[in-house]
C-alpha cells in the first residue's frame, strides 16, 4: 500500500466513524422522542435500524484490520486505529441502548413519575457524546478530561432519579393485584431506562478515555 493511500485511508477511517456517531446521536434522539411521545411507529423505526448500525460497525471493523496487517503503523498511527476500533464498539453499545427505548416505549402506557425527567438526563446524554466525538475529531485532550467529571454529574442524577421512583412506589397506595403488577413494570421500565442512559455516560467516558490515550499516550481514563 502506498504510503499516501496509507494516509488517506486514514483520514477515511476518521470519517467514517464521526459518520456513524452522527447516525448513532439520530438513533438515540429518535429513541427519546418516541419514549417522550409514545410513538410507536418511531420507536419501531429504532428498532429497525439497529441492524444498520451493525452492518456500519462490522465494516469499519474490517477497514481498521485491514489498516493494521497492509501497512506496519508508527507509533501514533497504530494508537488511532486502536482507539477508533474502540470508539466504534462504544458506539455500537449506545445504539443497542436506543433501541432499548424503542422496546421501552413499545411497552409503556402513562407515565407515574412526573417528577423524573428522562429527557433532561437523555440531552445531558446526547450533549456529553457530541462533546466526546467533537474531541476525536479535533484531538481535544482537555475536552476529554472535562467529559469524565460530567458523568459523575450523570451519575448523580441518575442516583437521584432512582431514588424517587423507589420513594414514591413505597408511598402509594395500591388497592389490587392488578394494580401492583402494572405498577411494578412501569417502575421497572423506568428503572431501565435510568440505567440505559447512565450506561451511555460510561460509553461515551470509554470514547473521551481512547481519544486521550490516541492523542497524549495517556491512559488515565481508562483506568
Amino acid at each position: 500500500m502506498a504510503r499516501k493511500s496509507y494516509q488517506e485511508k486514514l483520514t477515511e477511517l476518521r470519517e467514517d466513524v464521526l459518520y456513524m456517531s452522527e447516525v448513532v446521536m439520530e438513533r438515540l434522539r429518535m429513541g427519546l422522542d418516541a419514549l417522550e411521545q409514545k410513538d410507536e411507529d418511531l420507536a419501531q423505526e429504532v428498532i429497525e435500524g439497529d441492524g444498520e448500525i451493525n452492518r456500519m460497525y462490522l465494516d469499519l471493523e474490517q477497514d481498521c484490520i485491514d489498516l493494521l496487517a497492509l501497512q506496519q503503523p508508527v507509533a501514533s498511527d497504530l494508537r488511532f486505529i486502536a482507539a477508533s476500533f474502540k470508539i466504534i464498539t462504544d458506539l455500537e453499545r449506545i445504539a443497542d441502548l436506543a433501541t432499548n427505548l424503542g422496546e421501552y416505549t413499545m411497552d409503556a402506557e402513562q407515565d407515574l413519575f412526573p417528577d423524573v425527567d428522562v429527557q433532561e438526563m437523555g440531552e445531558l446524554t446526547l450533549d456529553m457524546l457530541e462533546d466526546a466525538m467533537m474531541a476525536y475529531d479535533t484531538e481535544d485532550t482537555d475536552r476529554c478530561r472535562e467529559l469524565a467529571g460530567r458523568d459523575d454529574d450523570l451519575d448523580e442524577f441518575a442516583e437521584r432519579a432512582s431514588e424517587i421512583v423507589v420513594r414514591d412506589l413505597i408511598e402509594r397506595e395500591l388497592d389490587s393485584t392488578d394494580e401492583v403488577e402494572r405498577i411494578l413494570q412501569d417502575v421497572s421500565r423506568l428503572l431501565l431506562t435510568i440505567r440505559d442512559l447512565e450506561r451511555v455516560g460510561d460509553h461515551t467516558v470509554n470514547i473521551a478515555a481512547r481519544t486521550l490515550y490516541m492523542v497524549e499516550n495517556d491512559d488515565e481514563l481508562i483506568y
